[in-house]
């Protein structure tokens, strides 16, 4: 009899303890899975901030220099404000900065209007929960 106890205490992990084992492994890969994504999701806004302010701090340049806002975003890269437009980190394109037009000048109705502000095209809400065109 005590020889089978030794083989039966000696044979490994019982189905019980495996499922145990199991179990958390997928619990913490969950866990981690989730926090990567918010990760992510983290350091695509930084990007997008960082960018809104590189754009209209080029933006205040222009007209610091000039007195006229930029007629296009083009503008900023042509006169060597910055050096290209950056990629809207949420859309991955170029071309889908929203631009905001000065106000009309009433002294002066011929002015065109330029490029007061840039907001994001992107769609969906941030993590803080304010919508991404709207910062």
């Amino acid at each position: 009899m005590t020889r089978w106890r030794r083989c039966r205490n000696a044979a490994g992990w019982t189905l019980v303890e495996l499922l145990i084992v199991i179990s958390l492994i997928t619990l913490l890969a969950g866990i981690a899975l989730a926090s990567y994504r918010t990760a992510v999701v983290r350091s695509r806004e930084a990007v997008l901030k960082e960018d809104l302010f590189r754009m209209r701090d080029a933006i205040d340049q222009y007209f610091a220099d000039k007195t006229v806002y930029p007629p296009a975003l083009d503008s900023l890269v042509g006169d060597g404000y910055i050096r290209q437009i950056p990629e809207d980190p949420f859309t991955g394109s170029r071309a889908t900065w929203q631009t905001v037009l000065a106000e009309p000048d009433f002294d002066n109705p011929t002015a065109t209007l330029g490029v007061f502000d840039v907001k994001s095209g992107a769609e969906g809400l941030a993590l803080d929960g304010t919508p991404y065109a709207e910062w």
